[in-house]
């Protein structure tokens, strides 16, 4: 369903404020200046037990301008919408700027900001594809629904509690800058999600399982069902007590070597950490060491590094339907753009902002620049990272079948990482042991651990279209001070061979 941008967003003086910023930083010399004014909302439910036991609705509405001055950056932001703010706020931008200036220069660096070119998008509007917003829907609809979901969990025998959350986000964006793009948008997302859990009572022993269900770029319509892409919670929901049960009873993995059959919704995760963090230019090049480190996928390696095996390939996207990640225009004026990170298993790409782009000699941005709300400045964020499927691949039945001695794992949950997004090991909410290509059961107590490389130098197989998912998040964490972005990452069931397995139970012990 084609949407227009809120009515009540247009009614606020985006063109009018904007002016009055661009035009005072250009009288004070700034050599480029943008102006971005957002409203963004953000309301969640909690219930725990079929009840309500927390729920927030926040508006975050304000403008920033950023400049560029004497070749350092500036940045300011305010909340009053009169022309004579705005005005104002753009001094203290320029003002910013002149100090970052000094303080470079008492640093002993003459490294100078400049920006790649980008085409001029002038008047252009994007509307991400939904069919319902959410924020439409009343409340008690809302957790109507989440309670009746967790009663037909708290129903089921061997659930001794549900717990059941709703996030939903309306973001709205106008953007100018002195080059002539002004761009306005409207996103869209949500991210329902139950856990069922179950206590041993002889023992006190309890665990936990979630729903598959991923965060997207999509509307009320992915609770209700119906239209194509839309989840089916009825199945999930029925399915859940039974897994979970058999989960209580599974035996402890036999820590070892396995071959592993990865299902989407658990691979996403380990592309985000050591794939999508790994090729953030930024962090390649040192600047984001202060907060979660570098990368081993190092600029000097471009071209080069042997990221994975040969049937490896991940692109790096702004523009797939229902991402969250997806947008029409970054936070710097660029056109979103799909582009290649890693091809036929070496890296060929990086996730690009204008400044680094420009410093790098990489010529246009791809557009990875953003901000999480108006008083924070946009720095470089991750697009929608994904492996691509293998047109002719097989089914995830064919995967498994062709393992003698494995696990195929379900569903993310823990999850670490080195500061380099080398070393890694990651959990997930099930895994089944996988002999002579069919499932013999669950296991509990395992991690798969590994380097990057090693990894993604194991898969031997990518499963077809028909098995790809995109999965995500909403608290991709960057920055100081912090900020959080969503991102969604595509990917087929893979399979990945001879796979270290730990038993997490021991390594505590240990």
């Amino acid at each position: 369903m084609s949407h227009e941008i809120d009515p009540s967003f247009l009614a606020l003086p985006l063109h009018a404020l904007a002016d009055a910023a661009l035009a005072r930083a250009r009288a004070l010399g700034a050599e480029h200046a943008d102006f971005r004014f957002e409203r963004v909302r953000s309301a969640s439910w909690r219930l725990r037990d079929a009840r309500v036991a927390g729920s927030s609705d926040i508006t975050d509405l304000g403008y920033a301008v950023r400049v560029v001055h004497g070749g350092s950056w500036g940045f300011a932001s305010g909340v009053d919408l009169s022309m004579d703010a705005a005005a104002r706020v753009a001094s203290q931008a320029v003002a910013m700027a002149k100090l970052s200036a000094k303080v470079i220069e008492a640093a002993g660096s003459d490294e100078r900001v400049e920006l790649a070119d980008e085409p001029v998008h002038a008047d252009r509007t994007w509307v991400s594809s939904y069919e319902i917003d959410p924020f439409d829907v009343p409340d008690t609809d809302k957790t109507g629904l989440l309670a009746e979901w967790s009663a037909r969990l708290l129903a089921a025998d061997g659930v001794a509690h549900a717990d059941a959350s709703l996030l939903t986000v309306h973001e709205n964006k106008f953007y100018a800058d002195t080059a002539g793009t002004t761009t306005t948008q409207q996103r869209v997302r949500l991210h329902p999600q139950l856990t069922a859990v179950a206590v041993d009572p002889a023992s006190g022993e309890f665990d936990s399982m979630r729903t598959l269900a991923p965060p997207v770029g999509r509307g009320w319509e992915y609770l209700t069902g119906g239209g194509a892409g839309s989840w089916d919670w009825d199945a999930e929901l029925a399915e859940l007590p039974g897994l979970l049960a058999e989960k209580m009873a599974a035996p402890s993995v036999e820590a070892g070597t396995y071959d592993l059959v990865i299902d989407p919704s658990n691979l996403w995760l380990t592309i985000h950490e050591s794939i999508g963090h790994a090729t953030e230019l930024d962090r390649a090049l040192g600047y984001e060491a202060a907060y979660a480190g570098t990368s081993f996928a190092t600029f000097d390696q471009l071209g080069s590094l042997r990221y994975g095996s040969e049937i490896m390939n991940v692109t790096g996207d702004r523009t797939a339907e229902h991402g969250l990640a997806t947008i029409g225009y970054d936070d710097e004026g660029v056109a979103a753009q799909s582009w290649d990170l890693v091809k036929d298993g070496r890296l060929v790409g990086y996730q690009l902002d204008r400044r680094i782009a420009r410093l790098t000699g990489l010529g246009r941005s791809n557009g990875c620049a953003y901000a999480d709300s108006p008083g924070h400045v946009p720095v470089q964020r991750m697009a929608n990272v994904s492996l691509r499927p293998d047109p002719g691949g097989p089914a995830t039945d064919g995967l498994i079948g062709d393992v003698e001695n494995g696990l195929y794992l379900v569903g993310d949950r823990s999850w670490s990482i080195d500061m380099q997004r080398y070393n890694f090991q990651f959990t997930a909410q099930r895994a089944y042991r996988i002999r002579n290509g069919e499932l013999a059961g669950q296991v509990r107590d395992f991690a798969y651990q590994a380097t990057t490389t090693d990894f993604w130098g194991s898969m031997t197989a990518v499963g077809g279209p028909e098995t790809y998912v995109l999965g995500g998040a909403f608290n991709c964490g960057k920055a100081q001070p912090g900020q959080v972005a969503s991102v969604s990452h595509g990917c087929p069931s893979a399979l990945f061979r001879g796979v270290n397995i730990l038993n997490t139970t021991q390594e505590a012990g240990a």
